[in-house]
């Protein structure tokens, strides 16, 4: 039934960033830049994690997930984006804008468990050092990864669901660049009143369920941090989390403003989406290598070890 409704349209027209083809022209330079930096800093963090054996701790092991997360998050909708700039009219099929819709919300909502995942992490570290290695162990590190990716992997089938049940009668311009829910509502020519309320309590149990521990840990890690005496331990404990806390507050705060605030087509919009689809995945291995002097100091090991077999 749901296929059948979507039969009166076959593809969707996207308002995409621009009009302007010199202003496209360097959107496309700009963003396949930032697309190759994404690419190329993710893979240099696994690659650095995966070879180094000083980095084969739990911390590492979960940023390495974020950055191969970073990976695909960023390549479900840039390519399309790069593709549609140098288009003079940017279409997608109604299933590959599903599809999109779909690997989205995985992408994102596994990364957004993961993030509470490493919050947790930095707590049984700091809080509870003594017990940190049996308490995060490799077999429970596995199984909370699996966890985020099996916690997402529903969410996003509850919220495909929701798309299925659209009715698409004539509009066919999606006053975005990519495909994604909210864009979605305003085309239906049916009620979507119940649809809208299911993905506002999908979104706020998904963002409260992963936000709520990362404020629990953090409240926990800063009083730890409080307490100890000396300038240079606190130093150096809250330098373990103040990475992690950026790279928070960057998805966090973009992802919210997307889902929460009504969708309008407006230039918010698309620079919320942009924020955490293309320019976190970017930042997140600088933030991560920059204020890491463990991941600095592995980043050069393995650069000359590269550099060594090259000669």
């Amino acid at each position: 039934m749901a296929w059948r409704n979507h039969s009166t349209i076959t593809e969707f027209v996207l308002l995409g960033l621009s009009d302007n083809p010199h202003i496209e022209t360097l959107l496309f330079v700009f963003f396949l830049g930032i697309y190759i930096l994404t690419v190329t800093g993710n893979l240099m963090m696994l690659l650095v994690i995966r070879t180094d054996s000083r980095l084969h701790t739990p911390m590492y092991f979960f940023l390495s997930n974020l950055s191969f997360l970073d990976i695909c998050f960023s390549s479900v909708t840039v390519p399309k984006l790069l593709k549609d700039l140098l288009s003079e009219k940017k279409t997608i099929s109604v299933e590959g804008c599903l599809t999109q819709v779909f690997f989205v919300f995985i992408t994102a909502g596994t990364e957004a468990f993961l993030l509470s995942v490493m919050a947790y992490d930095r707590y049984a570290a700091i809080c509870h050092p003594l017990l940190y290695g049996q308490v995060m162990s490799s077999q429970f590190c596995v199984k909370l990864v699996l966890i985020s990716w099996c916690l997402a992997s529903f969410n996003s089938v509850v919220i495909l669901l929701l798309a299925l049940n659209l009715d698409f009668c004539e509009a066919q311009t999606i006053q975005h660049y990519t495909c994604e829910l909210p864009s979605l509502f305003p085309l239906s020519c049916s009620d979507i009143s119940i649809n809208i309320d299911i993905l506002i309590c999908s979104i706020l149990l998904h963002g409260l369920g992963t936000f709520l521990p990362i404020f629990f840990s953090y409240a926990r890690i800063v009083s730890t941090i409080l307490s100890i005496s000396s300038t240079s331990g606190r130093s150096k404990a809250f330098s373990t989390c103040s990475s992690h806390l950026i790279a928070v507050t960057l998805f966090f705060g973009s992802g919210l403003i997307r889902y929460l605030m009504p969708t309008s087509g407006s230039s918010l919009d698309m620079l919320s989406s942009l924020q955490y689809s293309a320019v976190t995945p970017l930042l997140n291995p600088l933030i991560y290598s920059l204020k890491n002097q463990e991941v600095k100091a592995a980043v050069r090991r393995t650069l000359g070890k590269i550099l060594h077999y090259l000669r």
